[in-house]
């Protein structure tokens, strides 16, 4: 099976040894997403709701790049520093995703890149 590299510049671009997401087949890996905004590789400001609207915006960017949408994720993982800001990243997800919702898991974690709040993955499955 061959793999392709997935690459916008709607979205930020890698900070490491990785890319912004790879196909396989009609399988989508996506690299995880902090609140970076594109333009400027610099962080979002205005607190967590801010930051998980900017990590959405950018996996959008990704899944459209991949010739795909939110709506073709179907495994989404939330990394939080701080578990509180569960029930804001639930609601800001609503504003994104339908029924039926991507499988998901929620992982409070010590850190984050350049001190984000969250930082997300997912898989995608085109057509």
């Amino acid at each position: 099976m061959s793999k392709s590299v997935i690459s916008t510049e709607q979205a930020p671009a890698a900070i490491g040894t990785y890319s912004q997401a790879i196909k396989a087949g009609n399988t989508v890996y996506l690299s995880g997403q902090i609140p970076l905004v594109p333009a400027t590789m610099q962080m979002v400001e205005g607190g967590f709701e801010a930051e998980a609207v900017q990590v959405f915006e950018n996996l959008k960017a990704v899944c459209e790049a991949a010739g795909g949408s939110l709506a073709d994720i179907v495994k989404l993982n939330i990394f939080l520093t701080d578990l509180g800001n569960f029930a804001t990243v639930n609601e800001v997800m609503g504003r994104y995703f339908q029924q039926p919702y991507p499988a998901r898991a929620a992982i409070g974690v010590a850190s984050l890149p350049r001190g984000a709040q969250v930082e997300m993955d997912g898989i995608l499955v085109l057509g």
